[in-house]
């Protein structure tokens, strides 16, 4: 389980609204937009890494662009749940570079994944490739996006 860190301050939040907004930032743009010099300001993004709060800078990416706009949402049952099939079908999914998201879930399914493939032939072969990899799925069931209205990695600070 995560650790939860006991506060940010402000200063702190709007560093990580703006990294998340742009992670090329440089040091000097983020100290002057919170009014400190550049030490302190390295000091408390350096805090926050260590603490796991700021995770890592990425670059986002156009799946359209990339011809990856095919979006499917794959739910999955299975009557099997001991410890050794888990790690051996997460360690599967999680090899599958289609899968850009991963779940456990609490309700009718165990678990819910996002796909990202070209169209319906990709995912078709991705689908059969999944179904052929791990025994003991019970129900497999998929759908699909018909237009993204709203996408971010930003999360509510």
């Amino acid at each position: 389980m995560s650790k939860v860190l006991p506060s940010l301050d402000e200063i702190d939040r709007t560093l990580l609204r703006m990294l998340q907004d742009d992670s090329t930032l440089s040091l000097a743009e983020l100290a002057e937009a919170v009014n400190l010099t550049t030490t302190p300001c390295w000091k408390r993004l350096r805090r926050l890494e260590e603490n796991g709060v700021l995770r890592q800078r990425v670059a986002l990416l156009d799946p359209a662009k990339l011809g990856l706009s095919f979006t499917a949402f794959v739910q999955i049952k299975t009557s099997n749940h001991s410890r050794e099939w888990y790690h051996c079908f997460v360690e599967t999914v999680t090899e599958f570079p289609e899968v850009t998201e991963f779940y456990r879930m609490a309700g009718d399914y165990d678990y819910l994944m996002k796909v990202q493939v070209a169209d319906m032939a990709a995912f078709d072969q991705f689908y059969k490739k999944l179904v052929n990899s791990i025994e003991g799925l019970t129900k497999v069931t998929s759908t699909f996006a018909m237009e993204p209205l709203k996408y971010t990695t930003a999360l509510p600070l």
